[in-house]
């Protein structure tokens, strides 16, 4: 399975860091990053239930492949949902349902930091992707 463009990209980004404060920070950039979703947007049928933070999540078809936008209020949590993004923009249904969210977490040096209530929120919105997607 070969990593979408934007992934290449964090996963070069967050391994040339060497600790966790470095990582952080651009944990932080890569949350300020994501595309804003409306007030419409962000409403009780676009909300990730699972997760402790407000986490909202829109799904768009797009060329026969799936596009998700998502925020929270939670500034950390806006830098994971990111990544996360960045792993599964653009794929097929089939390898969406095959993504290892935690062994993409530990390629990127942050598994230590997914305390297993943030482990659980990502989980909560990978499996709503798979909701919405319909596998």
């Amino acid at each position: 399975m070969t990593l979408p463009s934007a992934a290449e990209k964090a996963l070069l980004a967050f391994t040339a860091l060497g600790g966790w404060e470095q990582r952080a920070r651009l944990l932080m950039q890569w949350g300020d990053s994501l595309e804003p979703l409306s007030d419409i947007e962000r409403s009780d049928e676009q909300r990730v239930h699972g997760c402790e933070s407000n986490v909202w999540l829109v799904a768009e078809p797009r060329a026969g492949r799936w596009h998700f936008r998502a925020y929270s209020d939670a500034r950390l949590l806006r830098g994971l949902l990111a990544l996360l993004l960045a792993r599964v923009d653009g794929l097929p249904a089939e390898e969406l349902s095959a993504i290892d969210l935690p062994g993409w977490f530990e390629q990127l040096g942050l598994g230590r930091q997914l305390s297993p209530s943030r482990s659980n929120g990502l989980n909560a919105v990978l499996r709503r992707m798979q909701e919405l997607i319909g596998t």
